[in-house]
């Protein structure tokens, strides 16, 4: 099997009856490995959602999900843990970083739930805060890093596991052009290096850029 992502019929509802919000419905996907995918569509039509259930940060209300051949929905909540620990990397707008611990820290965090050694960990993040232009900012918080420099420390945490699925959500929604430029850069520098890279995203120039380009309106994916 040559797809790293395929859904079928995947919908995510929200409540019930009168109130039911359909934030998806219907999605079919097949996406295929080593790929560079944007999802773009209006906001609060069903984009994050989809990202969200194909990584299994959330579950579908119908459908399935395969990763790399194995059925997410499938699967118990600590086993889904295990596979989103080794096999997908999410980097979020927001950066969702750790306030009170350095850029290397923040990149251990996600080996040490994988129960990587710490010495391990320390030359692993210190490999990745190079690969992403930040060795010199290893001691760093994020209170004294850029919004450019804490979603490359974001990235390289994504990478912390050498996951085969890179999930960026608006990955530059919150960056100036300059830092925006960088982090494109670095996302096509990943892809050129092996990894399938899905990207939800409003900017038309990372889009531009995509082999594949997905509209997700209305919860459903547009033909």
């Amino acid at each position: 099997m040559n797809d790293m992502i395929r859904t079928d019929n995947l919908s995510r509802t929200y409540g019930s009856g009168a109130v039911a919000t359909h934030a998806l419905r219907g999605a079919n996907l097949a996406i295929p490995k080593g790929s560079f995918t944007c999802i773009v569509g209006p906001s609060g039509h069903g984009k994050s959602t989809l990202l969200h259930l194909v990584g299994g940060l959330d579950r579908p209300t119908t459908g399935t999900v395969h990763i790399g051949g194995v059925e997410l929905t499938s699967l118990d909540s600590s086993a889904l843990a295990r596979l989103r620990g080794s096999k997908i990397g999410f980097v979020f707008q927001f950066f969702n970083l750790l306030r009170t611990l350095t850029a290397s820290e923040n990149i251990a965090t996600a080996m040490m739930l994988a129960g990587v050694p710490a010495r391990q960990q320390a030359e692993r993040a210190r490999e990745l805060l190079e690969r992403v232009g930040l060795a010199e900012k290893a001691g760093a918080r994020p209170g004294e890093l850029s919004g450019g420099q804490q979603q490359r420390v974001a990235i390289a945490r994504a990478l912390a596991n050498d996951p085969d699925l890179l999930l960026p959500d608006e990955p530059t929604g919150n960056l100036d052009s300059e830092a925006e430029a960088g982090i494109i850069a670095l996302l096509h520098d990943l892809h050129r290096r092996g990894k399938t890279v899905v990207v939800v995203t409003h900017n038309h120039e990372i889009a531009q850029q995509a082999e594949r380009i997905i509209t997700v309106r209305d919860g459903r994916i547009a033909a």
